[in-house]
């Protein structure tokens, strides 16, 4: 799927970081539990979390596809990173970037680039998640900016981000009309966040609910026009959808990757278990799901490079390449057998860092039947 020369460096440049310093040390990181700040930092200085951003604005003029290499290339080596650095990279300073005063990019999203301050973004609360028309986090207009009052719940990066994208209401009986975005530093007064969840997966990726009690902050920090926060999260859910594809086709080739080497060296009834055909199925389905998923994956996003719509092919990626990821992780504790049980071996981890992947960017029961739709039912 490569179809320049700028592309075969990118992934070549971090294929090459992944395998000497990522994988290395991956299942470290992901039992400390911790924030993986220095290689969030190793980031930053590879020019990573500026990709989709021109280098005039303190990016590092790539685009969807180039940022779509390095999500799969980390995720290969840790899913955990890979989420962190597609928060950075995409959600977490796209509206501050589009829409923040010259002031706020300076003071937040070009130390954001550098891996000094840590992004956010925030949907779901505990009754609106699929459902954004339910949001009741609200913000109230004022005299001179708004005062913000609710909860955010599962907040990827919630207990170490440095500043929040929060999607607000701001006229209830407006219903989708009335969300906007709003920009909340995390020293805001009233602003507070709960202790990490304990989560299954995806473990270093602090996770936690945020909360706002009569937080004060000024008119620029709405992020866009009046009533917009709907219509402003549709240009960037095309890019949500394919970078969760990439991030499901990095985890895939690793599953792949460790169970070809274990079949090779298992040894089973006097040969090795790559020679059974129950194994070689097992492999074979698991082959043609990556490159399925990468088919799928790349064509959606040269097609937002190329400024088309391609929210209908994002979907179909999200949906077709996550799913293929959890079906990747469940074929590798099979080939692996009871070793898969062990903590020792990276089995384990692809199986639980998979579930990461079917929330974000649309659930498969809200995929599939926009997917029904737009090919004609």
């Amino acid at each position: 799927m490569l179809r320049s020369n700028t592309e075969k460096l990118v992934r070549k440049n971090m294929a090459r970081f992944v395998d000497n310093e990522l994988i290395p040390r991956a299942k470290e990181i992901d039992e400390t539990g911790e924030f993986p700040m220095e290689m969030f930092r190793e980031m930053a200085k590879m020019g990573v979390f500026g990709t989709r951003y021109p280098k005039n604005k303190g990016g590092s003029g790539g685009n969807t596809t180039l940022f779509c290499i390095n999500c799969e290339e980390i995720a290969r080596g840790l899913m955990s990173l890979g989420a962190i650095t597609a928060m950075q990279c995409l959600m977490g300073t796209n509206f501050l970037f589009h829409f923040g005063t010259e002031e706020m990019r300076k003071e937040f999203f070009l130390p954001a680039m550098e891996g000094e301050k840590v992004a956010c973004f925030c949907l779901t609360e505990p009754e609106a998640g699929s459902d954004l028309g339910n949001v009741s986090t609200l913000a109230t207009r004022t005299d001179d900016g708004y005062l913000l009052n609710g909860m955010k719940t599962w907040v990827t990066n919630g207990p170490v981000a440095d500043f929040f994208t929060v999607l607000m209401q701001t006229d209830p009986a407006k219903k989708f009309r009335g969300l906007n975005f709003f920009f909340v530093p995390k020293d805001t007064k009233g602003f507070s966040y709960s202790k990490p969840f304990d989560l299954l997966g995806t473990r270093t990726t602090p996770i936690s609910e945020i909360s706002f009690t009569n937080c004060h902050i000024p008119l620029e920090y709405r992020l866009g026009d009046e009533g917009r926060g709907l219509s402003n999260l549709m240009t960037i859910l095309a890019e949500i959808r394919t970078m969760t594809a990439a991030l499901a086709i990095g985890l895939q080739r690793a599953a792949l990757d460790d169970s070809i080497q274990y079949a090779h060296e298992r040894a089973q009834f006097g040969r090795t278990i790559s020679k059974y055909q129950l194994i070689q199925a097992k492999i074979a389905n698991m082959a043609v799901d990556l490159e399925a998923s990468n088919l799928l994956t790349y064509k959606a996003a040269h097609m937002i490079d190329k400024k088309m719509e391609a929210l209908k092919e994002a979907s179909m990626a999200k949906y077709f390449a996550t799913e293929a990821a959890c079906r990747a992780g469940d074929q590798i504790t099979r080939i692996f057998g009871a070793y898969a049980y062990s903590m020792e071996y990276s089995a384990q981890r692809y199986y639980r860092d998979n579930r990461f992947l079917l929330y974000g960017g649309g659930t498969h029961e809200i995929l599939q039947p926009n997917i029904a739709r737009w090919v004609g039912l």
